[in-house]
Parts: structure tokens; sequence; C-alpha cells
């Protein structure tokens, strides 16, 4: 057999990328974003602290032309109408950096606990003078003489440091969000898989009733006919039958949670087997449907066959299933799409689906039918697309007028046979 890769790739599987890729560029995105917003709210900060150290130098400007003796109504009306307008903590002091006495009255928008001390109250103030130097320096205040009169101390407003703590606030509001959310969808997840594993086990046992049930019958059989070897023959030609189809069964289950190991196989031949499997039971359902096959033989692909050969099966069946009247068709074509991806299409003349009905039936557990456990689309859709790097899908359905399923793998999966 010759392998070769295709010229064009196909778009879905070009862009398609893992899921750990995925999770570092959302990461890298996050980050981005993170940085981002602390840039911007340190520049707005530093805006604010420069609109407010001219805001301070204007004020202290202002109070030292009206503190002069011989204005002091200006100075009340400095103290009663500019000073409240201030949002930032100053102290006023002496030129030796002590606090000026009444202290309420030479601090602004600093709180002093009344019920300490006065010699309390001047060292609280003092402690505060002193981290006030570490950030600013004070703005001194000079008499006419030039001498020093009083120093203005002073720190940016509260709402500088609510802003810079704004970022971190938001990024922890949102990975608290994250974090919720991953519980619920872990919960979900864990939900969906409790269905799936429950689904698995009924389906098990429905697979195994029939050829272990045929087995019982066998058995009775050849104690009936225990004289007659040409019955025997037969019947042991059948047991085996059952037996294999008992291995096939068990095989499929085991692979289920592990990576299966792919052989190269010509996709016609595997369908083919399917389609002729299913036409033998069709009598016995009591209806009269043709599979319709298109199938190009050139066409090989590395699967495995047990597996794949089960989402042929389940997609056949449910065709065949949704078909309510005595007679009517299936069809399944199998083709290359210009060498980039292999393209099986299901298509049945049953039912359909309503649209509501289309969003939901690839869940664990979401069934139409009146029997069954709501599992063969779920397990298609994880062996197409987790063992075999393809994509499985509804492609058309309508009430009334039939459905078509596609499964479609990637183009390093072809080879020619």
């Amino acid at each position: 057999m010759r392998f070769y890769k295709s010229k064009i790739s196909d778009i879905f599987y070009r862009f398609t990328y893992s899921k750990w890729q995925l999770k570092i560029l959302l990461g890298v995105a996050a980050f981005g974003i993170f940085i981002s917003m602390i840039l911007y709210t340190q520049s707005l900060v530093a805006e604010l602290i420069s609109i407010e150290q001219k805001t301070v130098k204007f004020y202290t400007d202002i109070y030292k032309r009206y503190s002069d003796p011989n204005s002091f109504e200006d100075y009340l009306f400095l103290i009663d109408n500019i000073t409240p307008t201030l949002s930032f903590p100053i102290i006023i002091t002496d030129k030796n950096d002590d606090p000026i006495y009444p202290y309420d009255q030479y601090t602004i928008n600093v709180h002093i606990d009344t019920s300490m001390t006065m010699e309390e109250q001047k060292q609280f103030l003092l402690k505060t003078i002193s981290k006030m130097r570490e950030t600013y320096e004070p703005i001194i205040i000079e008499g006419p003489d030039g001498k020093l009169l009083q120093k203005f101390y002073y720190s940016h407003s509260f709402l500088i440091d609510k802003l810079r703590f704004f970022p971190f606030v938001e990024i922890l509001i949102v990975i608290t969000f994250i974090i919720i959310g991953y519980i619920a969808f872990s919960t979900i997840r864990r939900n969906e898989e409790s269905k799936v594993w429950v689904g698995m086990a009924k389906e098990a046992a429905h697979q195994l009733g029939t050829p272990i049930s045929s087995l019982m019958a066998w058995m009775e059989i050849i104690r009936l006919n225990k004289d007659k070897p040409e019955t025997l023959i037969d019947t042991i030609n059948e047991m085996e039958s059952d037996i294999n189809r008992l291995n096939i069964i068990a095989t499929r289950f085991s692979k289920i949670g592990s990576k299966p190991e792919k052989f190269s196989k010509n996709l016609a031949e595997v369908i083919e087997q399917i389609c002729t499997y299913f036409e033998k039971r069709l009598p016995h359902i009591g209806k009269q449907i043709e599979i319709v096959r298109n199938l190009d033989k050139s066409i090989g692909a590395s699967i495995n066959p047990d597996l794949f050969q089960w989402v042929i099966e389940n997609l056949l069946k449910n065709a065949t299933e949704a078909i309510e009247n005595k007679r009517g068709k299936v069809f399944i074509d199998l083709s290359c799409k210009a060498q980039s991806h292999i393209n099986i299409s299901v298509t049945d003349t049953g039912k359909g689906m309503t649209a509501k009905q289309r969003r939901q039936i690839f869940f664990p557990g979401f069934t139409t039918k009146k029997r069954g456990w709501g599992l063969g689309l779920s397990l298609c859709k994880r062996i197409v697309e987790d063992y075999h790097d393809g994509k499985i899908y509804l492609k058309e359905t309508s009430p009334g007028k039939g459905s078509t399923f596609v499964i479609e793998l990637p183009s390093y999966n072809l080879f020619s046979s």
C-alpha cells in the first residue's frame, strides 16, 4: 500500500487546536488582560496623584495668603468653604515637625480618636507624619521675612488606594466565578459520566443477551439432536458465530477508556461487512428496508476496526429504527473530498427530528426512542473524535423527511489501497 499526504488540508482540521493548546492560549489572553488592567489603572492613579499634588500646592498658596492676621474673614472663608472639598489627608506642623494644637483644627481628613490623651494623639500624628514623609515631601510655608513657619504634610486620597486595588478585586471576582463555574461544570460532567457508565452497563447487557440466548437455544438443540451428526455440525457452526459475536462485544467494551490500536483497513470492506450483517436481520423486524451503498472501494484509513464498526452499526441501527413505514431506504456514502478528508454519510427516509432534539442528540442519556438509553450517539462521538481525530455531526434533519449523519476523518488517516 502506498501512503501519501494530501496537498490541501481541510479548514476544520487546519484550525483545530488540542485542549492543552487552547488552555495555554486562554491563559496567555487572561494574563495579558490582567497586565493591561493593572497598567491602565496605574496610569490613572499617577494622573490623580499629580492632580492632588497640584491641589495641595494650590491650597497651601491660598492658606498662606489668607492666614494673614489682617484677613481673618478670608481665612474663615478658606476653612468653611475650600477645606471641606479636599479628599486627601493633611497634617499641618510647626517648623520642628510637631503637630500644632488644637490638633483637630490643623488636620484635614485625619481621624483622631478623642478618647486618647493629648500625648497619645500627638504620638499618633507623629507616626502618620512619618509615613507621609516617606511618600511625599512636605510643602513649606514661609513668612514675609523668609522664615519657615509651618509645614504641610499630606498623602494621597483613599480613592487612589481603592483604585490601585481595583484590578485585583476584579480578578478575584473573575477567579471566584471561574471556580464556581468549574465546580458546576464538573458536577454536570460527573452526572453525564455516571449516565454513560449506567448506559454502558445496560448496553453491554443488551448486546450480550442475544448471543447468550442463542447459545442456550443451541445447547438445547444439541441435546435433542445428539444422534443426528448433520444437525450437530450446523449447530456448532452457529454456536461459533455467537461466540465470535461475544468476543467482538467484549473487545469493544474493553477498548472504551483506553487508547485503541489502529490498523490500515479498506473502509469500503469494513462498511460492507456491517451492511451485510444488518441486511440479514432486517426481515426479522417486519420491515422492507433497502440499504443503498455508494462506496469508493479505493479508500483506506488507519482505524480500529472493532470500534469503527460499532459506530457504523449504531448509525445504521438508528437509521432503520427511524423508519416507521413498512418500506424505506438507508443510503450510506463513502468518498474522499478533494483529498482533504474522508467523508462517510448515512441518510435515512425516517421520521426526522425537531430542532430541540437535534441540539441534544449527542448528550448521554438523551433518546427519541421508547426503549433505549441514549448512549449510542454519545459513544459514536467519543470513538470518532477522541480515538480517530475526526468529527461526527447531524448534517440535515427535519420532521417527516429523514436525517443525514456525517463522519469526517482527517487527511492524515487517508491512504491508497
